[in-house]
């Protein structure tokens, strides 16, 4: 097995991790989380949609079948989950066992961004939704979603589901503009980052949308996901520079202001999770598995 990572950041990788019934295979993954016993949930692009496993990789079960058109952002927190079916402009939020609790959002109903491909420019940025691409919780019980695809907004929402703001608009340069708003976390300290997938940076506000500062040793932040220490993984994929690069996907370790702690390459991550434990797992879209990274004592 291979080490990655320096430092209190040090791993041996494990690809490939999940260990399903003869037969089964995932689709690509999109995102992954673990609950609170560090039980395992792989949310892929195939039936069924939420593949769980327990800590060892071991098959415990799926639900989900046929209730999502594109899986998309994935998260847990006291054991609910918050999800994204990007296609249809919905945001979920479900029991660990798959019943549903909350839905934001119409099915299928998109917002008017004038936007039709995603990731295009977005000539009038809109309220929710317009293919979203996560949903999280707050430690204090509000809501915010990145809404990317076809928009270039964080919506903010009470627990109750009604919408309080948004914030931003398209671009490539100042604060608050995004090119896809393509994860989102609220920390405890009470500090919202949104990574900004195609302008390679992470922007960090308050909770409100007031811009306090910018990450940019950054390429194509896909997730952001925290320890318990209060550093955090980010995901990061391939990009192409000015001068016909092509640089790999990577994985980062940053502090609270994005300073790199640990930095290693990585296969195809879209999303990335952090357990109890400090463990690290890897949502592979391209090569449609898990890869997890067990941290060394």
């Amino acid at each position: 097995m291979t080490t990655v990572g320096s430092g209190s950041y040090t791993y041996t990788e494990v690809r490939d991790w999940p260990k399903l019934p003869g037969g089964m295979t995932l689709g690509s993954v999109s995102a992954i989380a673990t609950d609170s016993q560090d039980n395992v949930y792989i949310f892929n692009r195939k039936d069924p949609p939420v593949v769980v496993c327990d800590p060892d990789g071991n098959y415990i079960n799926g639900w989900g079948n046929g209730a999502f058109v594109y899986a998309h952002g994935f998260y847990i927190a006291h054991d609910l989950v918050y999800l994204t079916d990007r296609d249809t402009s919905i945001c979920m939020i479900y029991t660990l066992d798959g019943k549903p609790v909350k839905m934001l959002g119409q099915h299928g109903v998109h917002s008017d961004t004038g936007c039709e491909r995603p990731m295009d420019p977005v000539p009038r940025p809109a309220g929710p939704f317009n293919y979203p691409s996560e949903l999280v919780p707050s430690p204090w019980g509000d809501l915010y979603v990145s809404d990317g695809y076809r928009n270039a907004r964080v919506h903010r929402f009470d627990g109750g589901g009604n919408l309080l703001q948004s914030w931003g608009t398209w671009g490539k340069t100042e604060p608050g503009q995004f090119h896809l708003p393509h994860s989102i976390l609220v920390d405890e300290t009470h500090t919202v980052y949104v990574c900004d997938r195609e302008n390679h940076r992470v922007q960090v506000f308050t909770p409100n949308g007031v811009f306090l500062e910018m990450w940019e040793d950054i390429q194509r932040p896909m997730d952001i996901a925290e320890f318990t220490e209060g550093s955090f993984l980010i995901s990061e994929g391939t990009r192409s520079t000015d001068d016909g690069q092509e640089l790999p996907s990577r994985c980062s370790i940053v502090g609270k202001h994005g300073e790199v702690l640990a930095r290693w390459p990585s296969r195809s991550a879209h999303g990335c999770w952090v357990d109890s434990r400090g463990d690290c797992y890897l949502a592979l879209t391209g090569d449609a598995s898990v890869d997890k990274f067990v941290r060394q004592s």
